[in-house]
Formats: structure tokens, C-alpha cells, sequence
């Protein structure tokens, strides 16, 4: 089992768990089997030559937040909202890719074990993806090598990476766990802990008044030097 290996300026995760789960990830798609058939992956290293290539058409597998920061040139976005989401684009839109080689990547390679595995189920041959994901990329590839734009989204209290896993300038909206940039918060629906300009009519006025008391709990847990829920940027 491949490992990463990161830094953060504090404690990335405010609680340690371990859960024992049937899938990482949920694609709804019981009957594929990434351990008998995948895609083939591609290293870091090879990677900017394959996406390159006219024939290649390059599918960022992850929900439509999480591109919405970064991503490599020339990707398609699915503009899903959950992972789920993704064999029905796929079935809505594989005409496009007739006689394309498919080069999919998501942000440590685990959604493409899945994807690259639907995808051969469904009877596509040259169907790739990037070993490691996106953060061993930024890990590995140079910058002035790179071909990734923006930053990448992670599921941990740094919110996002950059090149070499720098950690990246976003926050956290506490109500839809959406990234945000530092100047989002300058704008008139953002609420510390409550709403931001992307979930400012998602969520009731009781919501809002329940997320208002959980804020104010948080803050009031920092102010005593206490570890608290949630804790770490943008909440």
C-alpha cells in the first residue's frame, strides 16, 4: 500500500478515527471490481506527455467544488455533485469520446480505481490514471514542469495544497464545507461559521441560528485554549 507523506503549519485533523467501511468512496456501482480491472496507471513523471497527446481526453473525476479551485489544463470537469453522479454523465456523454484514449485523475487515485474500472466494464480499452493522484503529482513535478492550474482541494483542516503541498490560501465555509478564496469573505453573504456566497439560500433561517450557537461555542472553546470540534481554518 502506497503512502503520502505531508506538512502542516498545525494539526491537520482535529480527532484521530478509525472506521472499518465497505468502500472509501461510493460510486453506486456494485457489480465493478477494481482488484480484477483498472486502468493503467500513468507515474507523475509521465504524465504531462499522455495529456498531451491529441487522442487523449483528460476527465477530472472529482465533484464539481473541488475543480471549481484547480485543475490541469484541458480537463474535462463533470460538474457533478457527488461521486455517484459520475456513471450518468459518463452514459450521457461517452459519444464524445469515440475513438479517444480516456486519462482520468482525482486527488490521491482512489475515486479512479473505481472510475477507470466502470469505465473498462463499459467496454472502453485505453482508459488511464494518474498513479497517486493529484497530490503525488504536486509532489513529484516541478513547477515550472507543471501542468496543473489552481490549487487542489484536500479533506483535511488545510483546506487545499499548491505545488511541493504547500498549503494553500483557502478556508473552509463551516456550513457547506465548501472552499473559499480570502477575499469570499469579504462579501456581503458571508457569515463566520454560517453561510457564504455559495450557501447563502441553501440553508433555513433555524439553520443559520443553529450554526450561529455552534460558532459561537467554537469560539468560545479557542478562547480558553480548549480542543474543540471542528478546528482548523475557516471555522
Amino acid at each position: 500500500m502506497d503512502h503520502k507523506l505531508s506538512t502542516a503549519e498545525t494539526q491537520p485533523f482535529a480527532h484521530l478515527k478509525v472506521r472499518v467501511k465497505r468502500e472509501i468512496v461510493t460510486m453506486g456501482q456494485p457489480g465493478i471490481d477494481p482488484k480484477n480491472s483498472v486502468g493503467t496507471y500513468v507515474t507523475p513523471q509521465d504524465w504531462n506527455a499522455l495529456i498531451e497527446k491529441p487522442d487523449v481526453v483528460v476527465i477530472d473525476t472529482r465533484n464539481d467544488y473541488e475543480v471549481a479551485i484547480g485543475t490541469f489544463e484541458g480537463a474535462l470537469d463533470p460538474k457533478t455533485k457527488s461521486f455517484s453522479n459520475f456513471p450518468e454523465w459518463w452514459e450521457q456523454n461517452k459519444d464524445k469520446f469515440h475513438n479517444k484514449r480516456v486519462a482520468m485523475f482525482c486527488t490521491g487515485g482512489i475515486r479512479c480505481e473505481k472510475s477507470t474500472s466502470f469505465l473498462k466494464s463499459k467496454g472502453v480499452e485505453d482508459v488511464y490514471h494518474l498513479q497517486g493522484g493529484i497530490l503525488k503529482y504536486l509532489e513529484e513535478v516541478p513547477e515550472d514542469q507543471s501542468r496543473w492550474n489552481g490549487s487542489c482541494f484536500v479533506f483535511d483542516g488545510r483546506v487545499s495544497v499548491e505545488h511541493g503541498l504547500r498549503e494553500g490560501a483557502h478556508i473552509l465555509c463551516h456550513a457547506c464545507r465548501r472552499p473559499l478564496r480570502p477575499q469570499d469573505t469579504e462579501r456581503k453573504e458571508y457569515e463566520k461559521g454560517v453561510s457564504c456566497h455559495q450557501c447563502i439560500d441553501q440553508t433555513s433561517d433555524n439553520d443559520k441560528d443553529r450554526f450561529r450557537e455552534r460558532q459561537k461555542q467554537i469560539d468560545l472553546a479557542r478562547a480558553r485554549d480548549l480542543k474543540h470540534m471542528g478546528g482548523h481554518r475557516g471555522v
